[in-house]
């Protein structure tokens, strides 16, 4: 491995930390360490949006899909920008304008109820596989470039990330998100894509020796194809870790324009990837593992130095992940986990430290900190962390989209239909793995089905609007409170300890 290259990974990651110390400065309070303060304007807040979104799936796993199936192995990253896309132009202005932390937050002050905050135990089992898949994968580059184990690899690169973000919060994080932008940018857009296609000959190269299928949109599978949309678009429009970025925002209109243009990036972004996998796959024939196909593309194809760039645009995509889900667990953790724990105990929540600003953002550090040491260990310890991930996203879509959108778009739904609505496509999309886990003759063949969202989806849409058409109307009180918020005209936050 050339020094020059290890050189510019290692200056990547010294960058990382300094950006932690930067945040520091400016954070003064629970709004600043969480959502920025939220006040990101349009160049900001559209660089972060993009870089948290795409992670080492989208990048590395991108141009692995496009050495395997062509252009059509773009889809994945494509249906992501979707996602960004919808959340920004149907939702994000009225999320922005609640002034809350979590999206249980959104839901107790939608239906009136704080039963729905059980949500917040799937958002943060959810953030917490997504953390630890992301500092998992990056790791894997330093086994590359270092040539340190897989576990040594995952303690240092999840300590940068630690480190950043607990002393900076959101600040920091936005910071290192837009660095991690540019150079994602720089190094797909400017590197890697010219570079692969030139030495491929172009695309005249590439059909010469490439089969006729990889010009096909649709030869990944229209399966696969839908199944990308119904999990990762959808995901999308109601994942913490994204929705808490919507918060940064410093009006409705950044939140939808500048989150719309980061969409437009992300499908410009997939198409490169998959054109640089094609590319690869005519140059480099010969590689057996798909993810593989990145790495060898900066070190065999690229000019010393610039696949150094290369390699840190692949880190900086997992370390924009792993970071964002990180503070969007220890969000979910104390605003709605331990509050929802404190009453099943019969204990009464926390109190809110709003009126000490500085024990506030302590409190914030220590739960950041706490749960990056559990995100370490799982991706240490867990060896299918990927599973794992799989079932929070299934049960994530499956039981919570349906109460979450259903409160955005339509006023007849209720707390009870919400609250069956997520127990009923919980129980369902679960019920469904199991079932079809016990039936596939391969290993975890039942948790990678798609079957299972979709019965999920549909028993919760079912229950959602019977159980809501059969009950009692939301109180008018709580409409008119959520009608004031959802318009604007209520500029006090909903407190991060105390969702009432």
């Amino acid at each position: 491995m050339p020094s020059l290259n290890i050189a510019i990974v290692v200056l990547y990651l010294a960058a990382m930390l300094a950006f932690g110390w930067w945040g520091k400065s400016r954070t003064r309070n629970t709004s600043d360490y969480l959502v920025a303060g939220r006040r990101l304007g349009p160049m900001l807040y559209t660089g972060t949006m993009a870089a948290v979104v795409l992670g080492g799936a989208s990048t590395v796993g991108g141009v692995g899909l496009g050495y395997r199936y062509g252009i059509s192995g773009m889809w994945l990253v494509v249906a992501i920008g979707a996602g960004v896309l919808l959340l920004s132009l149907f939702f994000a202005p009225t999320v922005q304008r609640l002034r809350i932390f979590t999206v249980s937050q959104m839901l107790t002050l939608r239906y009136g109820t704080r039963a729905t905050r059980v949500s917040g135990i799937v958002m943060l089992a959810y953030t917490l596989m997504l953390s630890a898949t992301s500092t998992g994968a990056y790791a894997t580059v330093f086994v590359v470039l270092f040539g340190w184990d897989r576990a040594t690899s995952i303690a240092l690169g999840g300590a940068i990330v630690l480190v950043y973000s607990t002393v900076g919060g959101m600040w920091s994080i936005t910071l290192a998100d837009m660095a991690q932008f540019i150079i994602k940018t720089v190094g797909i857009f400017f590197l890697m894509l010219p570079f692969a296609l030139e030495s491929a000959g172009g695309f005249a190269g590439i059909a010469a020796r490439a089969p006729e299928a990889f010009f096909s949109i649709t030869g990944i599978g229209f399966e696969t194809i839908v199944t990308y949309f119904v999990v990762y678009t959808l995901g999308l429009l109601i994942g913490q870790d994204i929705w808490q970025r919507v918060f940064t925002a410093g009006t409705p209109g950044i939140a939808r324009w500048g989150g719309a243009t980061a969409g437009v990036y992300c499908i410009l972004y997939g198409v490169a990837g998959a054109v640089i996998g094609m590319a690869a796959s005519v140059i480099l024939p010969e590689i057996a593992a798909k993810d593989d196909v990145y790495a060898d593309v900066a070190l065999k194809v690229l000019p010393v130095g610039l696949g150094g760039l290369v390699l840190a645009a692949a880190v900086a995509a997992m370390m924009s992940t792993a970071s964002g889900a990180l503070i969007a667990a220890a969000t979910v953790a104390r605003a709605d986990v331990v509050p929802t724990v404190s009453a099943w105990l019969g204990r009464a929540p926390a109190l809110s430290l709003k009126e000490d600003p500085d024990a506030d953002v302590a409190a914030n550090r220590r739960w950041v900190l706490g749960l990056g040491l559990v995100v370490i260990a799982l991706a240490i310890v867990v060896q299918d962390v990927v599973a794992a991930l799989t079932i929070s996203y299934d049960i994530l879509v499956g039981g919570l989209l349906v109460a979450i959108l259903g409160g955005l778009m339509w006023r007849r739904g209720t707390g009870l239909g919400a609250g069956v609505s997520m127990a009923a496509g919980t129980l369902v999309t679960l019920g469904s793995m199991i079932v079809l886990e016990v039936q596939s003759e391969t290993r975890y063949g039942g948790v990678y089905a798609n079957e299972p969202i979709y019965f999920g989806l549909l028993a919760s849409g079912v229950c959602y609007v019977l159980f809501s058409l059969f009950s009692a109307p939301t109180d008018p009180a709580v409409m008119a409170a959520w009608d004031a918020r959802a318009a604007g005209d209520v500029s006090e936050e909903v407190p991060v300890s105390d969702a009432g």
